[in-house]
């Protein structure tokens, strides 16, 4: 990741649209009946026409969409995190769902417990909107069985992580590039399911980390910039029922952010960022924690650069935060300027608002212009490239603003 001196550079956060076509052959290879050879060249073609359309519509920083983060249908809020579970051993499938999943208190050792996913204060607050299909709130109970950890984590996925290296790296060549990013879970997150064998939830969060670590690994060393998606450190907040205080809280994070730096210890920061949101699902969010009480959790994670939720209507106030931080000279923000949460297209004047107000704060330099969250899955693809464009314009006209 790197500063510009001339203008606002653009990237986004992460999971963009697939292709109709890769979700079938995603489809397909579940069930079983496509060979691996044929799904590969699909992924490869969705991968290298991915990133040719981001450049297109004027990203800086390219990503591979999540391409290798399996989806089978266009609706799917979890790929981002559901992927993991086929990349650690000493998982087995539980009988309970995500929403039903409790976590077992005498195993935390913490003052706070997180809940089910199902119990959670917003939902508990909006149940009729939450049940109701017509009310434009995700209505999921995600029936799936979730995972559980019944013997030593490891990590597994070597394969899948060197393929999606290697497709995206083709895709990046292809189109000129020698950069761009990929994303992967980061322990917080990544520790949110059953716990059966470690006698402590730390001993589980650092075995998480240490897992995940050579997946972090395999990304860096081949040259790309690493994202590390970690909702669960705003998110969780809203999954403590009942409301913990908020010391108790950032003691409860902290214990988290100092097991992803273990996670990352020796890695080239420069070549880190790390991506904040509360969760983003579509929902009211009221029970969302102010970004004022984690600006200062969030700046102790060692990476380059941090990439947050700053454009739906309930955080886009909170630019204001970043007048009263000193963010540290060597980082950068990548802000969310267009949003996942709204099918209405952002209109690039108002792009190019919030665009200067954080350049305003920090200094034009170290803005990179973003998306809220991943695109992918949460809004029809039409619009989510419609969003893109409107990204790049708003970004093109505050560099007007910006360098006069």
């Amino acid at each position: 990741m790197r500063p510009s001196t001339d203008r606002i550079l653009t990237t986004q956060a992460g999971s963009l649209p697939r292709p109709d076509e890769l979700i079938e052959l995603n489809r397909s290879r579940a069930e079983g009946t496509i060979d691996e050879q044929r799904y590969q060249r699909g992924a490869d073609r969705a991968v290298i026409e991915l990133v040719e359309r981001e450049r297109s519509v004027g990203l800086d920083f390219v990503g591979d969409g999540e391409f290798g983060k399996s989806m089978s249908q266009r609706v799917d809020y979890g790929a981002w995190w559901s992927y993991s579970f086929q990349r650690l051993g000493g998982l087995e499938l539980a009988d309970a769902s995500l929403f039903e999943l409790t976590h077992d208190a005498s195993r935390s050792g913490e003052e706070v417990v997180l809940t089910s996913f199902g119990n959670r204060r917003d939902r508990v607050r909006f149940a009729e909107a939450y049940a109701d299909p017509s009310a434009g709130v995700d209505v999921s109970t995600s029936p799936m069985s979730f995972p559980v950890c019944r013997g030593p984590l490891r990590y597994v996925g070597h394969e899948a992580i060197n393929a999606d290296i290697a497709r995206f790296k083709r895709a990046l060549e292809a189109n000129g590039l020698d950069e761009g990013f990929m994303t992967s879970i980061a322990p917080a997150s990544c520790s949110r399911i059953g716990n059966e064998y470690y006698d402590s939830q730390e001993e589980f969060l650092y075995a998480c980390a240490d897992a995940m670590r050579e997946e972090y690994k395999a990304i860096i060393d081949a040259g790309l910039i690493l994202q590390l998606d970690d909702p669960a450190i705003a998110e969780n907040w809203d999954q403590i029922n009942p409301e913990p205080s908020v010391e108790d809280y950032r003691r409860f994070t902290m214990r988290r952010v100092e097991a992803l730096n273990h996670a990352i210890r020796g890695l080239p920061k420069d070549r880190i960022r790390f991506h904040l949101c509360w969760g983003s699902w579509h929902g009211p969010h009221t029970t969302d924690l102010p970004m004022r009480d984690l600006v200062d959790v969030l700046l102790s994670i060692d990476v380059r650069a941090y990439s947050f939720e700053a454009g739906n209507v309930r955080h886009e106030h909170e630019w204001k935060v970043w007048q009263d931080v000193a963010l540290p000279d060597d980082k950068l923000l990548l802000p969310g300027v267009v949003s996942h949460a709204t099918n209405v297209v952002e209109h690039p004047e108002l792009v190019a608002d919030r665009i200067v107000r954080f350049a305003e704060c920090v200094g034009r330099e170290r803005v990179v212009a973003s998306t809220d969250c991943g695109l992918g899955g949460r809004v029809h693809p039409q619009l989510a490239w419609a969003k893109l464009e409107a990204l790049a314009q708003g970004a093109e006209l505050a560099s007007r603003r910006l360098w006069p």
